[in-house]
């Protein structure tokens, strides 16, 4: 006889994502956290964040230690786990659409500065 009664059915098993899954997750949500770094304190305030997450996203932005911000990004990301990003993720497309955009001037200026400054020094 079954260890299951006359009327149990047996459950079904419950799949759980993989661990490279549960991984590339987790490293989208810091990403995101990320983007909400990049945003002024008065930007911030747009968004529906729980305090805590707020709270650690301004403390971040607040840190000169490449380290401590570097955990401190994954904290973020730890705490971003706890909330659904959807919401997030519209807020920032109309908030800060120009967001990207200014990141990749940044970028771009960077690389020129830095040809610019190898230019020198082969001269």
């Amino acid at each position: 006889m079954s260890e299951l009664g006359d009327n149990e059915e047996p459950q079904e098993e419950v799949e759980r994502p993989s661990r490279s899954a549960r991984k590339r997750n987790a490293e989208a949500l810091q990403r995101l956290g990320e983007r909400l770094l990049a945003l002024k304190p008065q930007q911030l305030q747009r968004f529906d964040l729980p305090p805590h997450l707020l709270e650690a996203i301004l403390e971040t932005q607040r840190l000169r230690s490449r380290s401590a911000s570097a955990r401190a990004r994954q904290y973020i990301g730890r705490l971003m786990r706890d909330i659904e990003p959807a919401p997030i993720e519209r807020a920032l497309a109309l908030h800060a659409p120009d967001l990207e955009v200014r990141r990749a001037k940044v970028r771009g200026a960077r690389v020129r500065g830095a040809r610019a400054r190898d230019a020198k020094m082969l001269r």
